[in-house]
């Protein structure tokens, strides 16, 4: 695990500057703010923004060919053949509704992808497994865009128009060439790293924002320790997962 720590003037900034240093693209690392900038008083006790970044993806070789949003986007580039389809007569109807509605966007769309339907595992709380709908084939990473932006306003366009049909929420995950299922993979084992370093350190170590489904993988993935509990804390965007030592 390769880890570094890089200041500058956002943290924006610094991110961008560790990226460049690791190079790496964005869904290949995680970020704690070790510190917020502060311009001071009168320019008197000022202070950079400092960063850790943890390397928990795979470097890549920068292709010359493709643009800076190409890499934020070939993130997510995972398989997903380990997890088995469910054949098409035993889909239920919120998986049915869910296929034929994602079948007709990427049409629309004019992308020429095959999507592979299967069942998570991460019941909790009482709540049923989530139907998952995973596009796979060639420029699927299109739909992926920057930290899973694109996907995330995919699936919440293909959720809409299924609880319009259904009358009800519809209970599914759209994926696009096995991004989510690959980042839960690295948070949970992230959440794991950083809860053994805050007890280790006896501080409280804060993660970068994140989207709230993924906010809920690292509460899950630490929910069961006695050594540490996790909060939520920002607005909006902004919002990221603290882990404090009890």
């Amino acid at each position: 695990m390769e880890m570094i720590e890089v200041t500058a003037n956002s943290v924006d900034a610094a991110i961008k500057k560790g990226l460049a240093e690791l190079k790496a693209s964005p869904g290949d690392v995680m970020v704690e703010v070790l510190e917020e900038p502060n311009t001071g008083l009168f320019g008197f006790g000022a202070r950079e923004a400092r960063v850790r970044m943890v390397l928990i993806g795979k470097r890549r070789t920068p292709d010359p060919d493709m643009s800076d949003n190409d890499h934020d986007m070939d993130q997510g580039s995972l398989s997903d053949d380990n997890l088995k389809d469910v054949p098409e007569d035993e889909l239920d109807e919120d998986a049915q509704v869910g296929k034929q509605v994602l079948e007709e966007l990427l049409e629309k769309m004019q992308i020429d992808g095959r999507i592979r339907v299967h069942l998570t595992d991460d019941q909790v709380d009482g709540e049923d497994p989530h139907w998952m709908l995973n596009i796979t084939g060639n420029g699927v990473n299109k739909l992926i865009g920057r930290r899973g932006e694109t996907l995330s306003s995919l699936q919440y366009i293909v959720r809409l128009i299924c609880s319009r049909r259904l009358q009800r929420r519809a209970n599914i995950i759209v994926d696009a060439g096995g991004y989510k299922t690959g980042r839960s993979n690295r948070l949970r084992g992230l959440a794991n790293r950083m809860a053994k370093q805050a007890v280790q350190q006896g501080r409280t170590i804060t993660l970068e924002p994140m989207h709230a489904n993924e906010r809920r993988i690292v509460h899950l993935t630490l929910r069961g320790r006695e050594d540490v509990t996790t909060r939520s804390i920002g607005e909006g965007r902004g919002r990221k997962v603290t882990i404090v030592p009890r």
